[in-house]
């Protein structure tokens, strides 16, 4: 709850900071206080947040999630400066909003109780609805914004609905109480019903199909370094609270609703790989890659060892990573050409050849190329999937997914690279924050490629 204060009351100051016409500092603000919270999560937690266990748990997983996603964040804020250079009136609101929808990761990272868990999704949820239409002159961003709060508040209700079955049913709102309930009442329909409600919420909030649908439209409209945080942070957020809940709270009626979700991956890896191919639009291109990335993360339910956790934990940092690394290439040639096609990347590699290096490295690891963090990543969670009941068929789907995806990928790589004459005139060259962000990716990506074990040092496992 330290690192939870610490990162609201640096949006708060953020926040401020635009009051005071001073919101050029909102950055600094930003990155100053998310450094002291990565530096505290390494911290023992404070002995006086004790008594609020019940609610919230600081555990060994919560801090590792904690950090994975201030990382992220950090990495994002480093690319803001030039991603909201025409947002100068409002940065410090925009700043503010992503340090709260982390107070509301933070929050999922440590739920104890369904009451902290409805508070932890809102906390998270509200800021994006608002920072989906930053980009007020665009209908493409109103429509989002618009969109997103429509279907989230939709996703809201099937989730306090769940909520409220598992309280009639148990009489608890505690995770540990609701699955000694389970597993003495694994056929109790009001109980098996708010599992299935509660299992719907949460696949809307990491874009698993057939609940997906918002996310394409949503993240093509929003601005890109809000689509980059709600494909990174968010879905990092979504995830772990999702595997919390279904393995703690809903761990004694596995049977009841493993099955359910093995047909939502599999909907979900076949429909966004085949959408994918269709689309001529690097964002909505990277939209419907984000969804695939939720198929393939949601196998970490199958097969489940003692190192499930960690494996989630792996594959959701490299898939953060290369997020940043392709939309920090998106948000450059979108600030040049005002567009996103495949078109307008034409030749990149000739006149910013870190950059289209990077965002090609970022890609290859999404598709699971050997020697990147995303090829480690999926062979944790294929190998620890084919040791489950249908998990050989599912990893079958999985692979032929991933094998799909490298064609989208690579019409995007060819597009900066095998182009002879640049389309990039303009005299807008990218900053040197830019270009160190671009070596820490690539070089994090590669590093933790040929040497797994690396992330567990480096977040003090």
């Amino acid at each position: 709850m330290s690192v939870l204060i610490i990162v609201f009351l640096t949006a708060v100051i953020a926040l401020f900071s635009g009051v005071f016409e001073q919101g050029k500092f909102a950055r600094y603000i930003g990155i100053l206080g998310l450094i002291i919270a990565l530096y505290v999560s390494f911290l023992p937690e404070c002995a006086f947040f004790e008594k609020y266990r019940h609610m919230y748990e600081y555990t060994a997983n919560t801090a590792l999630f904690t950090k994975i996603s201030i990382v992220t964040t950090l990495l994002l804020f480093f690319l803001g400066g030039f991603a909201f250079s025409n947002h100068r009136s409002h940065q410090s609101e925009l700043y503010a909003l992503m340090l709260f929808a982390l107070c509301g990761g933070i929050v999922l990272f440590g739920f104890q109780n369904l009451v902290t868990l409805f508070l932890g999704v809102e906390i998270l949820s509200i800021p994006l609805y608002v920072m989906a239409g930053a980009n007020k002159t665009d209908l493409r961003s109103n429509e989002a914004s618009i969109k997103y709060f429509l279907m989230g508040a939709f996703a809201t209700g099937f989730l306090l609905f769940g909520i409220a079955f598992i309280y009639g049913s148990t009489g608890s709102f505690d995770l540990y109480k609701i699955q000694d309930f389970g597993v003495k009442n694994p056929k109790d329909v009001m109980f098996i019903l708010g599992v299935l409600l509660i299992l719907c919420a949460l696949a809307f909030k990491v874009a698993l199909a057939p609940f997906h649908m918002w996310s394409p439209d949503v993240y093509a409209g929003s601005p890109s370094l809000i689509t980059a945080f709600m494909a990174s942070v968010v879905k990092i957020s979504g995830f772990f609270a999702l595997f919390r809940l279904m393995t703690i709270g809903f761990g004694g009626v596995t049977e009841q609703w493993i099955n359910v979700f093995g047909v939502f991956l599999i909907i979900t890896l076949l429909l966004a790989n085949v959408m994918g191919l269709a689309q001529t639009n690097a964002k909505r291109m990277l939209a419907y890659s984000s969804v695939s990335h939720a198929g393939y993360i949601g196998l970490v339910f199958f097969g489940m060892t003692s190192l499930s956790t960690y494996n989630l934990a792996f594959y959701l940092f490299a898939y953060a990573l290369s997020t940043v690394g392709v939309f920090m290439c998106l948000i450059y040639v979108e600030k040049l050409k005002r567009e996103t096609s495949f078109g307008a990347f034409k030749g990149l590699a000739k006149s910013e050849p870190l950059l289209a290096t990077v965002a090609a490295i970022s890609m290859l690891s999404m598709a699971g190329v050997p020697l990147t963090a995303g090829f480690m990543g999926k062979f944790a969670l294929f190998s620890q999937a084919m040791n489950s009941k249908h998990g050989v068929f599912l990893v079958l789907v999985a692979v032929l997914g991933s094998a799909v995806s490298i064609a989208y990928y690579l019409r995007l790589i060819i597009s900066m690279f095998f182009f002879k004459d640049s389309t990039f005139k303009s005299s807008e060259k990218v900053t040197l924050t830019y270009n160190i962000v671009a070596v820490f990716v690539i070089a994090s990506i590669i590093a933790l490629g040929v040497f797994p074990d690396l992330f567990a040092r480096q977040f003090g496992l």
